[in-house]
Formats: C-alpha cells, sequence, structure tokens
C-alpha cells in the first residue's frame, strides 16, 4: 500500500472516465446508442475490445467526452504467465493503433513515457520507453542496416514536476518544435475506479492525455490543440484508491444479499435503490479524514509493469513499423 500524494499528482485518473462509460452503458442498455455516438464491441474472450467513437457536439455532451475515438482491451488473464496470450495482446494492440494513427509511413513519430520512474506504478510510461525500437537515429546516420518499413521513432520519459522542476508539457513542446514529429503516442499509468480493472485493461484515446487531471491537479494538456499534432494516449490502471477498494467491496455484499433476498421485499428494494456512485462520494468523504490519499497497488507490482510495459512497447513496435515482427524487435531493443 502507498500513501503518497505525488502519485496521484502523476498518475491520470481512470475513476471518472469508468464512471462515463458506466453511464454509457447503462443509457444504451435502456435507450439505446445516444445521438453522435457509436459503439462497438469486438475481439475474443480472452480478449474483449469495445470502440467508442464520438462523432459530433452532441456526442460530446452526451458521453463527456471529446470528438475522437476511444477503444478498450480487457484481457482479465494478462497477469497470467501466458506466452501465446502475451503475443495476441500484443498484436490485438498494434492492430487497434494502426486503426488511429493516421500518418504517413515514413513519418517520424515521438514516443513519450509519462510517469515517475522512482514510484513503480507510476512507472509504466518509461519502462514502456525503455523498450521501444528507437530508430530516428539509425535512419540518419546508418540508413543501410536499417530495413524496409522501418520508420524514424523516437522517444523521452521527460519524468514530473517534481523531479524536473519542469512542466511536462513545456518539455514535449520544447522537443516537437525542434524535431517536428508527425504525432506523439503518450503513456500513462491510471488510477482505476475498479479492482478488477487493474493490470487487465488497456485504454487508448486519440484525444490526447492531461496529466494529472483527475485528482484535481491538472497539467498543461498534451493535445492536438497545444501541440499542433495528432497526441494518442495509453493507458493501464495500476492502482485504486482506499474508497475504491471499499466501495467494490460493499457493492459485492449488496449484490450477494439480493441473491438472497426476495424480490420486490421492500429490503430488496432499499438495496436496489441505493445509488452507487453516491456511495463512492460518502466513502471518499468518511475516509479521508483517516487515511488521506491512500493508493494501494498489487503486490506483484513490480512483474505487472515490467510485463505490460512490453506488451504496450511491442503493439507500438509492430504497429509503427510495416513488416515488423515480434522477432524482428529483439534486433532493435537491446
Amino acid at each position: 500500500m502507498i500513501q503518497n500524494k505525488n502519485i496521484r499528482t502523476d498518475l491520470a485518473l481512470e475513476a471518472k472516465e469508468l464512471f462515463k462509460q458506466q453511464a454509457l452503458k447503462e443509457r444504451m442498455e435502456a435507450h439505446g446508442e445516444p445521438p453522435g455516438v457509436e459503439v462497438e464491441n469486438a475481439g475474443t474472450e480472452d480478449i474483449r475490445i469495445t470502440r467508442v467513437r464520438v462523432t459530433s457536439p452532441t456526442g460530446e455532451t452526451s458521453i463527456g467526452k471529446p470528438m475522437g475515438n476511444y477503444i478498450t482491451l480487457e484481457i482479465p488473464r494478462l497477469r497470467d504467465n501466458d506466452q501465446e496470450l502475451y503475443e495476441e495482446t500484443c498484436k490485438a494492440l498494434a492492430k487497434e493503433l494502426n486503426g488511429i494513427i493516421q500518418i504517413d509511413k515514413n513519418a517520424t513519430v515521438l514516443v513519450v513515457g509519462l510517469g515517475n520512474w522512482n514510484i513503480t506504478p507510476d512507472a509504466l510510461g518509461p519502462k514502456v520507453v525503455s523498450s521501444m525500437m528507437i530508430t530516428r537515429h539509425l535512419l540518419e546516420y546508418v540508413p543501410e542496416e536499417v530495413d524496409e518499413g522501418v520508420r524514424p521513432v523516437c522517444a523521452i520519459a521527460p519524468g514530473v514536476l517534481g523531479i524536473t522542476g519542469i512542466e511536462t508539457g513545456e518539455i514535449v513542446r520544447g522537443i516537437v518544435d525542434k524535431i517536428k514529429p508527425a504525432a506523439i503516442i503518450a503513456i500513462d499509468a491510471l488510477a482505476s475506479r475498479k479492482m478488477e480493472r487493474v493490470s487487465t485493461t488497456i485504454q487508448i484515446a486519440d484525444t490526447g492525455i492531461a496529466p494529472g487531471s483527475g485528482v484535481g491537479n491538472k497539467r498543461m494538456e498534451l493535445s492536438k490543440a497545444t501541440l499542433g499534432i495528432p497526441v494518442i494516449a495509453i493507458g493501464v490502471p495500476t492502482v485504486v484508491d482506499a474508497a475504491t477498494m471499499a466501495n467494490d467491496t460493499i457493492d459485492l455484499v449488496i449484490d450477494s444479499v439480493m441473491k438472497e433476498a426476495s424480490k420486490g421485499t421492500d429490503f430488496y428494494n432499499m438495496l436496489k435503490d441505493i445509488d452507487r456512485n453516491e456511495k463512492y462520494q460518502l466513502i471518499q468523504e468518511v475516509l479521508n479524514p483517516y487515511i488521506g490519499n491512500l493508493i494501494v497497488t498489487p503486490k506483484e507490482i513490480d512483474n505487472i509493469i515490467e510485463k505490460i510495459s512490453k506488451v504496450i512497447a511491442n503493439g507500438l513496435n509492430i504497429a509503427l513499423h510495416q513488416g515488423i515482427t515480434l522477432q524482428d524487435v529483439n534486433r532493435y531493443v537491446h
């Protein structure tokens, strides 16, 4: 367990996004897709894929998200040591990324690994950068040694404000002004509002990212509006807060009691009518004076970050370089 305000500053928060996703799901079940929002489900039992596309201002209002594409890969067994599933996840991620990376095949891409490398649950971004196929310098200095189809890729792990004294957005903007990439891919760790999602989902959006926005500590966003080029964000939930754990536990108790209670009774209806989102807010208010911003992460987080960072890095490596396979990656990554 980690009680550290900095990690909540550095981690983008998934909680509000999950709330919006759940609200959208419930609304769709009752009334169908809202105007300006397209939802598609795909994938397999092992890798479930949800694609949400917001196509109009009406859709923005309905879902509370800017116009763009939002993709979630749910891989319940991602923590398992299953090599076949690992390879399939890399390929599935690459396929989804190929669908939204709309730039010339020879254009430069800048990969930004957001987060604090000194705090393991927040080290996802820097870890991904360390496993990337970095090729911009090779194409400049030894192009004859580079396979056809390999594009120029460069990367940076800019750290966090508390380490560098410089806003991440300022660092990235300076690099963009200097090397002029065609697109940015930013990777960040997330704080989840569902325990089951920790280290089992990968989220993609082509609308950029605002580090720390979910915890009331908004930094300069990385987006096309601020940087002038497309920004694709990739995130994985790596922690939950104590309120989330308490909320999920109470939900499990409520669901269990409802199964035993007789439908239609006052007791059953009382449990059914509990507003679970208001309950979460109440739990936060009750716990905050006692434990503050208590963050919880799995005990095997070191192995989790190591594994998922390679999944994301190799998904990117396959997506960014035409004709490159997982077997080819080892030639470029040492």
